[in-house]
């Protein structure tokens, strides 16, 4: 019968220990079953599952090979009910938890630990996706990002979520957790919302500023909000009231667009990787165009303003872009394209993107209120857009400026 030992080897790394500890394994007869290695600050821990079909000279070997190789070097049996669990724990789903912040503070470490501890939830590995601090201690310039994969079999995902996004808003961290599966790192398709995602404003509001009619504009989104009209409802009379103005606004509102933070960076880094990206706004396409003319956006949908002799006629044109229409456009392009719908990402910051936030498989609430942070599965509130990047699964070494 065979004998499993687990080989524990640690101490400074440097080049041929894996060679030196290969030859001991094979000359004591061990056979290969697993093997993990990492190197942090310059510190290997290496350790190796074998088998082993007779007794034999192993641990002298290994003693003896760690005294070369300047090793901690340890064989530690493995029972069968041991050796159980592990292969019970390794098919278990492996849930990807996020912390992302412009500093990371120490003490989320405990919290978290604490928040996986209570859900039956092993660490299992954490490693650092973001570019190290400066010398000078300065913040790495697109933030900090430190990815744990955990495992457990029961955890109730909901319940964990909610917990950690009322974790994250304390310590002033945005906790991100995703399930990890085979499209993780192989999404197709990104569709964001326009305004207060892609860009720092509300451009019907500046419109009707604009026009002197802002607060009655605003009246109208505020009734919306308290539930007196739907989304097309509310469209409708705020588009009315911009009735008459002129042409030019629109080109010198364009032509003044404050882009969000990190967008550029996110968008050439997504067509540097092939990714097809689509804005669905219930904006306008007049501004949607001028993205993508920046950009480089694949399409664009949006609402189209009616101009006639050089003015906004205050008319809308069918088919409105709200919530519905944004989640079926989403799939539709998706199912053009041969993508599933866990290859989709959507972005975006308000109640009219849950739907498309729901429909994708990875939603993400940016920069959102928090109703609209609470029922999106992830939230990203302490950096720019481009910590999308990190929550796909990317490294800042991966990463162009």
């Amino acid at each position: 019968m065979a004998t499993r030992y687990l080989i524990r080897a640690t101490g400074v790394a440097r080049p041929g220990q894996l060679a030196g500890l290969g030859k001991a394994l094979a000359a004591g007869g061990a056979r290969l079953l697993d093997i993990n290695q990492s190197v942090t600050f310059g510190m290997l821990s290496l350790e190796i599952l074998v088998g082993l079909e007779h007794d034999s000279a192993l641990e002298a070997a290994l003693s003896e090979a760690g005294d070369t190789l300047d090793l901690d070097v340890q064989a530690i049996a493995v029972s069968g009910d041991d050796y159980q669990r592990w292969s019970e724990q390794a098919s278990q789903p492996r849930l990807i938890l996020s912390l992302l912040a412009p500093k990371l503070p120490a003490g989320i470490l405990a919290e978290v630990g604490a928040l996986t501890a209570e859900f039956g939830l092993t660490v299992e590995l954490i490693h650092r996706l973001s570019g190290r601090e400066s010398l000078e201690g300065n913040s790495p310039a697109n933030g900090a990002c430190v990815e744990c994969w955990l495992r457990g079999s029961d955890a109730e995902l909901e319940s964990l979520r909610e917990k950690a996004l009322a974790l994250g808003a304390q310590q002033g961290v945005d906790i991100a957790i995703q399930e990890d599966t085979i499209w993780r790192r192989h999404r197709r398709l990104v569709c964001f919302d326009m305004d207060s995602t892609l860009i720092k404003a509300e451009v019907i509001d500046e419109l009707a500023r604009r026009h002197g009619v802002g607060d009655e504009v605003a009246e109208v989104t505020e009734r919306a909000m308290r539930g007196e009209l739907d989304f097309q409802e509310s469209f409708r009379e705020r588009m009315s009231k911009l009735a008459g103005l002129d042409e030019s606004v629109l080109k010198e509102i364009a032509a003044e667009l404050p882009l969000m933070d990190g967008v550029e960076r996110l968008m050439a880094n997504l067509k540097r990787f092939g990714y097809r990206t689509v804005i669905l706004s219930g904006g306008f396409t007049y501004f949607a165009r001028h993205l993508q003319d920046k950009l480089g956006f694949d399409e664009i949908y949006a609402n189209e303003l009616v101009i006639e002799n050089g003015k906004v006629t205050g008319e809308v044109k069918e088919p409105i872009v709200d919530a519905q229409r944004k989640a079926d456009l989403l799939e539709q392009i998706a199912l053009r394209e041969g993508f599933t719908l866990a290859q989709t990402i959507a972005v975006g910051d308000g109640a009219n993107d849950l739907k498309m936030l729901a429909k994708a498989g990875l939603g993400i609430a940016f920069r959102a209120k928090p109703v609209v942070r609470a029922q999106a599965r992830q939230a990203i509130s302490t950096l720019g857009i481009d910590a999308v990047l990190y929550l796909i699964g990317y490294r800042e070494a991966d990463l162009i400026d």
